[in-house]
């Protein structure tokens, strides 16, 4: 049964769902999704407590990488492409070719791009850390200021 709970952070409003199998999602207050679609709120469910708990360890500057289990749908590609992701360095940010290339296909930035930008775990799965070949800080599903707050976050700590 997929579970949700919800939590207060320095960027808003967070919801996080899982089951017992995994994280689900992370999302930010601008996803404007309908709890419902999460199942039943849960929070003392093991999946949720443990992702809060490491989150705001995150936000506290105490936690650098995450020890979740995960459990998101995806194609084959976007699930390659999420587990990739999860290679980015904290602190570091690659360009959409630098996916690309780490998921062994160099010309494919741009279905990397379209892969990243489905990514349902945001910040666990750091979809923030990829950015355009010129530097700049392109799309992203919780709006480009709280991606520049969690690029800024990771390179101060």
């Amino acid at each position: 049964m997929n579970v949700y709970t919800q939590f207060e952070s320095p960027i808003g409003t967070i919801t996080v769902n899982g089951n017992d199998d995994g994280l689900l999602g992370v999302w930010y207050e601008s996803h404007a999704r309908d709890l419902n679609d999460f199942g039943a709120q849960a929070d003392d469910h093991p999946i949720l407590k443990l992702t809060v708990t490491q989150l705001r360890e995150y936000f506290n500057g105490e936690r650098c990488e995450f020890s979740i289990p995960l459990a998101a749908n995806g194609t084959e590609f976007q699930n390659k492409v999420w587990q990739a992701l999860t290679t980015i360095p904290y602190g570091e940010t690659w360009c959409y070719k630098d996916l690309a290339i780490a998921v062994g296909n160099p010309k494919a930035s741009q279905a990397v791009g379209g892969a990243n930008g489905k990514n349902p775990i945001s910040i666990i799965v750091p979809c923030h850390r990829v950015i355009g070949k010129n530097g700049s800080l392109t799309g992203y599903a919780g709006g480009v200021d709280i991606k520049q707050a969690l690029l800024e976050l990771e390179a101060k700590s």
